[in-house]
């Protein structure tokens, strides 16, 4: 699945914030709050919809991808493009650039006893 970029970014959480929602009520809003004009947010949101993240159907825009689901899936990608799918070497290498806190390390521990489970 291909990433986002910021601006696109920002207009799929409009969506996911809002649906469903009208596409008409969509592109205002964006242009309210991105400033784009509507011929963007239509374009930008045809993309994503080709992408398979939304559809549009009889002017209503509801998603096909969670928020969490798509960027679980990016992370997942991400890890398995740039460390050979190793989540360690992934963390390790996080870990080597910025120090986790106790309460970071705590709750990454807490993650892996759920997984355990």
């Amino acid at each position: 699945m291909k990433s986002m970029g910021k601006l696109e970014a920002r207009f799929a959480d409009l969506i996911w914030q809002n649906e469903p929602i009208a596409s008409g009520q969509l592109v205002k809003m964006a242009e309210r709050e991105l400033n784009w004009k509507s011929t963007t947010s239509y374009t930008v949101l045809k993309r994503l919809c080709t992408r398979g993240l939304f559809q549009n159907q009889g002017g209503k825009v509801t998603s096909l991808l969670s928020r969490e689901d798509f960027y679980a899936m990016q992370s997942e990608q991400f890890v398995e493009e740039t460390f050979d799918g190793s989540l360690p070497a992934f963390v390790a290498a996080f870990g080597k650039r910025k120090a986790l806190t106790k309460e970071e390390v705590e709750q990454l521990q807490r993650i892996i006893d759920d997984m355990r489970r």
